[in-house]
């Protein structure tokens, strides 16, 4: 079968492995038909994604068609089925599975990071991890990983209807997280360095106000809101600097919410952080529960994923097209590989 794999930071291979044979009690076999590319992979393919290591099939954003169903319960899926893949394999019995907090699993594999994942034709996964749908595509169920970072993000954050929200870092994963802080009632802001992208908030996701990230940029947010300053501050970038700057960005009893994660240390001016009384939050991947609620919304039509793929490449090409993805002036905004 066709499989990429990254053999070492910026060199893909494209071989013919051998298929998965038929799937074990637990297990589902599913043919990959589509994969989202995502900040992790263009790390992993630069050499600086956190625990990771090589050679390493990437793909963790999945959209795939089952095939055949291993013993035990089939999950209400069949053959023939599309579905979302959860790429969180936990273990189901330490502290904070038993407490359902799956994402946090003292021994989690993450499908294309600490295990090979789906840039593949064919994979065999656990299947309680794979979500149905009936009318979304299976590019729409490719993106639904994504989705869930942001939703689960948002759930930490506990959104109030009406109050201030900053989001900062308007790629994928930051876009995913304004949608579900409007969807909770946020009035939201962006902040990026990227204009284009600003743009893209203004126009697709009609947040209230984008603010270029410079050196005054803190006052034009702090002009928006009232003099006030956003009670609730999501981080999606991954950015050292950013992440420790974005305290400056937070009012008086309000969250700090780091969704990107970066291999290093992050320091504040621990007297601002107490005087404010910031609550600081970190958030990790998303749960199953999220992945069923994130479907539900897309079927509905709430949350609209049509803008966000900017560019689409067969499996074929992806090993050449990959390094491209990686210039800012290409426009990339999410990459859909087809298997």
């Amino acid at each position: 079968m066709k499989t990429i794999t990254l053999l070492e930071p910026g060199k893909f291979a494209l071989s013919d492995t051998t298929p998965p044979e038929s799937p074990l009690p637990g297990q589902t076999l599913v043919r990959v038909r589509r994969v989202g590319i995502c900040g992790t992979d263009l790390h992993a393919y630069r050499g600086r994604q956190p625990f990771f290591s090589y050679p390493r099939i990437l793909g963790h954003e999945l959209g795939v068609e089952v095939v055949a169903i291993g013993e035990g319960d089939a999950n209400g899926i069949s053959p023939g089925d599309r579905c979302a893949v959860e790429p969180y394999l936990n273990c189901g019995s330490c502290i904070a599975c038993r407490r359902g907090k799956t994402n946090c699993c003292t021994s989690l594999q993450v499908l294309g990071v600490h295990t090979d994942g789906g840039m593949r034709e064919l994979i065999s996964v656990p299947t309680r991890k794979l979500h149905r749908s009936t009318t979304l595509s299976v590019e729409q169920l490719a993106l639904v990983e994504t989705l869930g970072i942001g939703a689960h993000a948002v759930d930490r954050a506990n959104i109030e209807s009406g109050e201030w929200a900053l989001v900062i870092g308007a790629g994928p994963i930051g876009l995913s997280v304004t949608q579900f802080a409007q969807a909770a009632g946020a009035r939201v802001i962006s902040l990026d360095i990227n204009p284009d992208r600003l743009t893209f908030c203004r126009e697709k996701l009609q947040v209230e106000a984008a603010v270029i990230a410079d050196d005054g940029a803190a006052e034009r947010v702090r002009a928006i809101t009232d003099g006030d300053l956003p009670t609730v501050v999501f981080d999606a970038t991954g950015n050292s600097a950013s992440m420790m700057n974005a305290f400056q960005y937070v009012a008086s009893g309000g969250r700090l919410v780091y969704v990107g994660l970066f291999l290093g240390d992050v320091t504040f001016y621990d007297p601002d952080f107490h005087r404010k009384e910031i609550s600081l939050l970190a958030t990790r991947n998303s749960t199953g529960k999220d992945f069923h609620r994130i479907i539900g919304l897309m079927e509905r039509g709430v949350i609209d994923t049509t803008p966000w793929i900017t560019h689409r490449a067969d499996a074929a090409e992806m090993p050449d097209e990959f390094p491209k993805w990686l210039d800012p002036s290409t426009g990339v905004l999410k990459v859909v590989v087809t298997f």
